[in-house]
């Protein structure tokens, strides 16, 4: 008996060795675990943050140009002849006058070697088709300019553009590219003039859709945006509150109430187009609304994002503390009166915050937007909710969609001003939430 005794209390160390042993591997593979998964942790995050950079950076370096425009400073003679050969000022043959020979006049000034036809047409063509609309502009806001000679600055073309910003080869074949070598040539020349320059790109931001490139601006989609956004925010806000209300303080629970509340979140997750197949049906085949109108737009987008509204509207609700209601209910306020008095203004920070972004989802959608018919080419800008428009994110469907390194490059301006939007908005709505949300 004391032999076995003495062999268990002699084993008994050694096996403690041997499970302490164990039980440090364990903790050691544990650990080791536990790095690689932290590891893994921030290669993914890094990664994601690099594509993110590269993305972005891709979008800046191709739009950033577009912020830029190429002008030509030209000695322009508002010749009688041309502009007013009767000299009677009316505006309407003031408005007619052939602004582009004015222009052609003045280039031949300065290159008189283009000699023939085809050449004096190339000389022309560095210069926009927007060059008269300037120079009209100018004879009608003030007639006097007729018979003087005035340096006027015109957009050039959108070749010359891509060239002078150094987005054309001169080294490929001439077949190859859109500027000849003799309109390389005497783009030098007036460069040596100091008659080329570029400028802050205005009409970006002031001038709507446009063929050409150069003349092609946002502020129609700007615009239009708005509009969009206005309908949606005055149709969405007001029923998502209210029905976030009901269904939070009034409603009975019952099966009828779990198919609403069910039903609400699978509509939160629709994919967005479905509800511009809706609109096609609804608004515009039905009630026979305008098309491309801002008011099918805000309607159709007013549908997207009320479920995001009811949702956090209700997760609002949910995070004011019982005590409140019983608090006002002990001092003998009604229900409504809780509700609206003491509730309401502490849930409405993380409803602001869920309405601003179903907002920014709602500025970013495109494809219900495309079949409402909100993809038409728009020129004027929108002076209604039901005049014809389109929004940023379709303008960049349709920039897109063309072949022309300018309107690359305009595509990608517009992606950088919608990302300013996105921001924004979010930022607002990470500021309202830390400036009004109450912990409890």
């Amino acid at each position: 008996m004391n032999n076995g005794n003495a062999a268990r209390n002699a084993a008994t160390p050694a096996a403690k060795a041997r499970t302490a042993e164990r039980v440090r591997a364990r903790i050691g593979r544990r650990h080791a675990a536990e790095r690689r998964f932290r590891f893994y942790g921030m290669a993914a995050s890094a990664a994601a943050l690099a594509m993110l950079l590269v993305l972005f950076a891709s979008i800046l370096g191709t739009g950033w140009g577009a912020f830029r425009q190429t002008m030509l400073h030209l000695d322009i003679t508002f010749d009688p002849q041309v502009v007013d050969p009767e000299g009677t000022r009316d505006p309407k043959a003031l408005a007619g006058a052939d602004y582009q020979r004015l222009i052609r006049d003045a280039m031949t000034a300065v290159i008189p070697e283009a000699g023939g036809r085809q050449e004096r047409r190339a000389l022309t063509a560095m210069v926009s088709s927007g060059g008269a609309d300037v120079l009209r502009d100018l004879v009608m806001r003030d007639p006097a300019l007729v018979g003087q000679t005035r340096k006027v600055s015109v957009p050039a073309s959108s070749d010359v553009d891509q060239f002078v910003k150094g987005n054309v080869d001169v080294n490929v074949p001439e077949s190859s590219r859109r500027i000849s070598d003799k309109q390389v040539a005497w783009l030098s020349r007036l460069q040596e003039r100091g008659m080329v320059e570029k400028v802050f790109n205005s009409i970006l931001f002031s001038a709507g859709d446009s063929r050409e490139p150069e003349l092609a601006g946002i502020w129609g989609a700007v615009v239009g945006s708005l509009y969009v956004m206005a309908v949606t925010l005055i149709l969405s806000f007001p029923l998502g509150v209210a029905a976030a209300v009901y269904l939070e303080e009034f409603a009975v629970k019952n099966r009828i109430t779990d198919v609403i509340e069910v039903t609400i979140n699978n509509l939160a997750a629709v994919p967005s187009v479905v509800f511009g197949l809706l609109g096609l049906a609804v608004f515009l085949n039905f009630f026979g609304l305008p098309r491309s109108a801002p008011l099918v737009g805000g309607l159709v987008l007013a549908l997207i994002i009320l479920p995001t509204i009811i949702i956090t509207g209700r997760a609002a609700l949910q995070s004011v503390p019982p005590s409140i209601r019983e608090a006002a209910l002990g001092v003998g306020a009604s229900r409504m009166q809780t509700i609206t008095h003491h509730v309401l203004p502490l849930a409405m920070p993380g409803i602001l915050t869920g309405t601003i972004i179903g907002m920014a989802r709602a500025l970013g959608e495109s494809a219900p937007l495309l079949m409402v018919g909100m993809v038409a080419f728009i020129v004027d800008i929108p002076e209604s909710a039901v005049s014809p428009a389109t929004v940023l994110p379709v303008q960049v469907y349709l920039w897109a969609d063309s072949a022309e390194r300018a309107f690359v490059e305009r595509t990608s301006a517009a992606i950088i001003v919608l990302l300013v939007f996105l921001v924004v908005m979010n930022a607002a709505a990470v500021v309202l939430r830390n400036k009004f949300e109450r912990r409890w």
